[in-house]
């Protein structure tokens, strides 16, 4: 939060008793020095960041903020929105790559959309959080009239493939977009925007299924709830690195509310989401694999809960991404009970 900054530059407390010229002639040496080694420090940082940041080695500096800011250099976010895509299209019997393709370029581009308009909203707050502070619009690499243009072209996009769609699927589509809208003013108002993210994540596992089918049915649904409460879980574990600054500021979590208590939480929610997983099969008809599957997965999401510290940021970034795995071991056990079936 930058407390050890403001505290090197105010100043070293008590002074010896120094003339005026020896503390002027110390106090350049100081400049001097602390100016050579933070252009050290830039430029390490700079080399650190050119090494494995592929934005940073491959995209032309112009454009460098818009793939940020769409969050191009961090697809866990867009795997993460399109399984639950996925898992309705599989679910509902449909597994053709032409419908599967435009799903991932719809997810990779509203997701991009979402960040972009969590980040307009959320600048002020962004520019106080240590992990987001160097984001875009909280630093100042872009303006907001451009992030605001970037947005109109992504929803253009996102309407061309849109379009694509059967009219069911284009109408849950277009129903979508106030969850979107609305997410980042969730914190808040709420110490739960994490279900409301979970509303909006897992919005495609209708959309998957009505893709399919030209319906909604009760397996789309059970399976949309199973979403939701997966990703109230994925989200407390990713709100825990943020903990300490969002207390300063004001933003409200769901890993705030639960605090230390989070661990029994967190596997209520994922044993939710197992239980609704399992009754969204029941209902669809899938074959016996698709169990011995969940029940894979259901040992991914045990491991998350029993072994995350949640005062590790890194561990809660792992544990969070490790959630793609587990949608891809679901959409392969509704594969599996629906060729088996």
């Amino acid at each position: 939060m930058g407390l050890g900054r403001s505290q090197s530059d105010g100043g070293s407390g008590a002074e010896g008793p120094i003339d005026e010229e020896t503390q002027t002639g110390h106090s350049l040496l100081y400049r001097i020095l602390l100016a050579g080694m933070s252009e050290d420090t830039e430029t390490a940082s700079r080399s650190d960041i050119a090494a494995d940041d592929w934005v940073e080695r491959l995209v032309p500096s112009w454009l460098r903020p818009y793939c940020r800011l769409a969050r191009l250099d961090r697809p866990i976010g867009t795997w993460l929105l399109l399984w639950p895509c996925c898992w309705g299209i599989a679910l509902a019997g449909g597994l053709e790559i032409r419908l599967i393709a435009l799903f991932a370029a719809g997810a990779l581009i509203m997701r991009a959309a979402g960040c972009t308009i969590n980040d307009i909203t959320d600048r002020d707050f962004d520019a106080q959080v240590a992990r987001t502070a160097n984001r875009p619009l909280a630093s100042g690499a872009l303006s907001p009239l451009n992030a605001w243009l970037f947005l109109a072209a992504l929803l253009a996009l996102g309407l061309i493939i849109l379009l694509q769609l059967n009219r069911m699927a284009i109408f849950l589509g277009l129903a979508a977009l106030p969850l979107v809208g609305l997410y980042p003013f969730m914190k808040r108002i709420t110490w739960w925007p994490q279900a409301w993210l979970g509303l909006t994540f897992n919005w495609g596992a209708l959309m998957g299924w009505a893709a399919v089918s030209g319906t909604l049915a009760w397996p789309a649904i059970a399976l949309y709830g199973a979403g939701i409460v997966w990703t109230l879980g994925y989200d407390t574990i990713y709100a825990h690195q943020d903990k300490e600054d969002d207390a300063l500021i004001g933003v409200k979590s769901s890993a705030r509310r639960l605090g230390a208590a989070s661990r029994p939480w967190l596997f209520a929610f994922y044993g939710a989401s197992l239980a609704m997983l399992a009754l969204a099969g029941a209902l669809a008809g899938l074959a016996w694999p698709y169990y011995g599957g969940l029940a894979v997965a259901g040992a991914q999401l045990a491991w998350q809960a029993a072994t995350v510290d949640i005062d590790n940021a890194a561990d809660c970034l792992a544990k969070f991404k490790s959630n793609s795995l587990f949608g891809a071991l679901i959409f392969t056990a509704i594969v599996a009970g629906q060729l088996t079936g």
